[in-house]
């Protein structure tokens, strides 16, 4: 089984010191790469659930939803990431975990 290494995230400058654009698009695609292995990880977790689960109707729990948007949005505060791009973005997010999680809880029990 292929076990991922810690995510590192590249160097790079800090945002209040950039001082030219190169220095920003850099720090932003070692993030995005960064982010990238984060939520492979995360779907390995929603692959988890899939399997762990016992029953198809288990797979999308809106109150765990919420209380998922509920902690991020709490997080984001605390980061200064603001709202209107945590929100959406998480949404979307789960939306599209548990579209994975229903195809793979279907593939693994047909």
């Amino acid at each position: 089984m292929h076990k991922p290494a810690l995510v590192a995230v590249d160097s790079r400058v800090d945002p209040s010191e950039c001082q030219t654009m190169i220095e920003v698009r850099q720090g932003v695609d070692a993030l995005d790469r960064a982010i990238v292995a984060l939520m492979a990880e995360r779907q390995r977790y929603m692959e988890a659930a899939a399997r762990i689960k016992p029953d198809r109707d288990a797979v999308h729990d809106e109150a765990r939803i919420e209380d998922v948007v509920s902690k991020v949005l709490a997080t984001a505060k605390a980061h200064h990431l603001s709202p209107d791009i945590a929100e959406p973005v998480w949404r979307t997010l789960i939306d599209r975990c548990i579209a994975h999680e229903f195809g793979v809880y279907d593939r693994t029990r047909s």
